[in-house]
């Protein structure tokens, strides 16, 4: 019998007389009672019917899986009926996350706000609590030269665990201008510091760079359209997979990327994308990944877009301590049943052991990947194990994939 993610489908794979049917697991916390009214079948063993191992088929909640051995016919008319949301799972793998969009960099993660430190740097702490959900990979993004430097040394600090990018952002390009030695300058040292930081295995992909015209206040459209061009050709001559931004810039952003591409064998993802249909499915199509966190899940539009990207072409992110999924977002509403973040208090009252009301952090990843299985109708299991080898594939991360 083939595996297969939806119960509700468990039987089209099965091409015997006979199946084995793998009903829930600990995470679904489902009654015998529940199971029996939404199926209007009674879960107990026709004569044609044995059942072993399961909980299911007794009083009370589920404590491992149940397996219901039976005739085709019985099964579909069970399973057919059983809600959506109840999904197959392996209760004994436990979920892996990759954050590949995190900025451990931010002062906040070390408990300094706006030039004032108000509590303790709880940046282990940080990293410990996304540990305890099963992310263990985090991509520290650099956004400019000095943050750049700063990712490499969290990815010092936590080998194995954090890993750099090395990029200018699209908002910073009007530093390259202003560098005390010139552009050219810039440019040199930001080369050195990849090829170094990729040959110690601490930088896995260059940026952030890419095109932001809605904040053409912080950088103008000139120098954004040079110096992407300009990093574009720094890594390719590095071969490093690129991490992207870009908003608002779709036309200009593809005709400086497409043609380059072909020289880097990974590619690379356009993260924290809020982009329309049209342009994920050309992303997808210059064979990009496409990065999703809470900014990518705010609108009903964003989530039909989400929903359509291909599960082979889908990693995760949080971007904090920005892009958390609020209680206004659109996908908000799927947030049933995820499992529950630590408890946020305000920063002035902050306690070991807490999150902070404001500040994404990585232990949010989880509701990321629970609102995609939703959106997908699919379980997070296959979202976390689909992203994880997306990530893996491209950036190394010190593993193989599955």
């Amino acid at each position: 019998m083939r595996v297969t993610h939806s119960v509700g489908n468990i039987l089209k794979a099965c091409g015997n007389s006979n199946c084995t049917s793998f009903l829930g697991c600990v995470g679904f916390r489902i009654r015998k009672k529940s199971l029996d009214l939404h199926s209007q079948l009674p879960l107990s063993c026709p004569e044609n019917c044995t059942a072993t191992g399961s909980s299911l088929l007794k009083p009370g909640r589920t404590s491992s899986y149940s397996l219901l051995n039976s005739k085709r016919n019985y099964c579909s008319a069970v399973l057919n009926k059983i809600p959506a949301k109840v999904k197959m799972c392996d209760s004994n793998k436990p979920l892996r996350y990759v954050d590949i969009g995190i900025n451990l960099g931010d002062p906040v993660f070390r408990g300094e706000y706006h030039g004032r430190q108000v509590h303790e740097n709880d940046l282990d702490d940080i990293i410990q609590r996304a540990r305890d959900v099963g992310c263990t990979k985090f991509m520290v993004t650099g956004s400019d030269l000095v943050e750049s430097r700063h990712a490499i040394q969290i990815a010092q600090r936590y080998p194995g665990f954090c890993y750099a990018t090395v990029g200018v952002h699209p908002c910073q390009a009007k530093h390259f201008d202003e560098f005390s030695g010139g552009p050219d300058k810039m440019l040199e040292e930001l080369k050195s510091l990849a090829l170094e930081a990729k040959e110690a295995g601490h930088a896995v992909a260059f940026g952030e760079i890419g095109l932001d015209y809605d904040r053409l206040f912080l950088s103008a459209k000139e120098p954004q359209l040079k110096y992407f061009e300009a990093q574009l050709d720094l890594a390719v001559e590095i071969q490093l997979p690129l991490f992207l931004h870009s908003r608002a810039a779709s036309e200009d952003f593809e005709k400086l990327l497409a043609p380059r591409l072909e020289k880097l064998p990974k590619k690379g993802l356009v993260h924290s994308f809020t982009g329309t249909m049209e342009e994920m499915e050309r992303m997808v199509a210059l064979g990009l990944d496409v990065g999703v966190n809470g900014c990518s899940l705010k609108t009903e539009e964003n989530l039909e877009v989400v929903k359509a990207i291909p599960l082979d072409r889908i990693q995760i992110e949080t971007d904090g301590p920005w892009c958390e999924i609020r209680p206004s977002h659109a996908s908000s509403k799927y947030l049933e049943g995820a499992p529950a973040l630590p408890k946020a208090v305000k920063k002035e009252k902050w306690q070991k052991g807490l999150m902070v009301k404001g500040r994404n952090e990585p232990v949010a990843i989880a509701h990321v990947a629970h609102v995609i299985a939703k959106l997908k109708d699919i379980t997070v299991e296959e979202v976390c194990e689909a992203a994880w080898n997306n990530s893996v594939r491209m950036f190394g991360l010190g593993e193989e994939v599955s």
